[in-house]
């Protein structure tokens, strides 16, 4: 997606705000690298609320601004010939999320780094600690405390006969085990029975699925690894199919046919990236900036995919729901 294709979702309201280039030096328009992770449509809307904050700040795209957008199209080997082209270009600040921060931070040590989305960046090894990143990283941190607990109480609100709950993940993957430890905490206080549903980039989904046929009334989700992200639109279908009601924190897969999800907004993490990048611009260490937790979150639920489970929802949970996906 070239960068001007996004100058016109900004324009009208940025046109009269004022220049924001204090921070650099005069005649010098700073360039930010961006670099999307997956084909996933639903990244034009997180990337125009990045672009659209922007312009709120005075960072306008040819103006005060150059914003260079790449796209990894869903293939991670692409993101370390990303990584190389920012370092080479000189951006001034690189803007990116997920796995692909990796890459990014191994690519160079200098060019400040900001996250959108951060599974785990303590655990990642992104940063030293949320409230002090340090080196040359920082961002919008996933993690928040009894997020896991709300989905399973949310789950228990709308389907309240499960009794086995399956949770499923790549687990070698730093944010997922962290996850499941608190899904499995949170699903035994609820008096429910726990199995896991392990799937790796090198193993089959089909048959980590048929191993646990029978087993499970209802299936969480880890699906902020990007494996288990790419291969969302299978597991709704097994999952489905074996009629067991889905919860997990991504939005993406609700709208791939799962039935519930809460987690934090994608769209608002990274609108809030764009802050971080504006203090970057004028003069801040981005490792003497907290890492930053969500504090929006939003309820989705896929009508349809509950009807052909056979569930009703309770108008007044559809009522409280932040988009009903019918």
């Amino acid at each position: 997606m070239k960068r001007r294709a996004f100058i016109a979702m900004v324009g009208a309201a940025a046109a009269g705000l004022p220049l924001a280039a204090r921070g650099q030096q005069a005649g010098k328009v700073p360039t930010v690298g961006f670099l999307g992770t997956p084909a996933a449509p639903i990244w034009k809307s997180y990337t125009a609320a990045f672009v659209q904050r922007l312009g709120e700040l005075g960072w306008i795209d040819g103006r005060t601004v150059a914003l260079e957008f790449r796209w990894a199209e869903g293939r991670n080997e692409r993101f370390d010939e990303i990584a190389a082209e920012f370092v080479r270009l000189k951006v001034d600040v690189i803007l990116t999320s997920g796995a692909a921060v990796n890459a990014v931070k191994q690519a160079t040590s200098t060019i400040p780094i900001v996250f959108a989305i951060g599974a785990d960046p303590v655990g990642g090894g992104h940063v030293a600690s949320l409230g002090r990143p340090g080196g040359n990283v920082t961002g919008m941190s996933l993690q928040a405390t009894e997020v896991a607990g709300k989905r399973l109480e949310i789950l228990r609100e709308v389907v309240p006969g499960v009794r086995r709950l399956a949770v499923l993940g790549n687990f070698a993957y730093p944010a997922s085990a962290v996850e499941l430890a608190e899904v499995e905490t949170t699903a035994r206080a609820l008096g429910y029975e726990v199995a896991k549903i392990e799937i790796r980039p090198d193993g089959d989904i089909d048959a980590a699925f048929a191993s646990f046929e029978g087993k499970g009334d209802a299936l969480y989700i880890c699906g902020y690894d990007p494996f288990v992200n790419t291969y969302r639109i299978r597991i709704n279908a097994l999952a489905n199919a074996a009629r067991m009601p889905t919860v997990s924190g991504d939005r993406a897969f609700v709208q791939a046919g799962s039935l519930i999800s809460y987690g934090p907004s994608f769209t608002e993490m990274f609108r809030r990236s764009a802050d971080y990048v504006d203090k970057i611009l004028r003069g801040a260490k981005p490792g003497e900036l907290p890492v930053e937790q969500p504090t929006k979150f939003e309820l989705i639920v896929n009508l349809k995919t509950a009807q052909a489970l056979g569930l009703e929802i309770p108008p007044t949970f559809l009522a409280r729901a932040d988009e009903v996906i019918e």
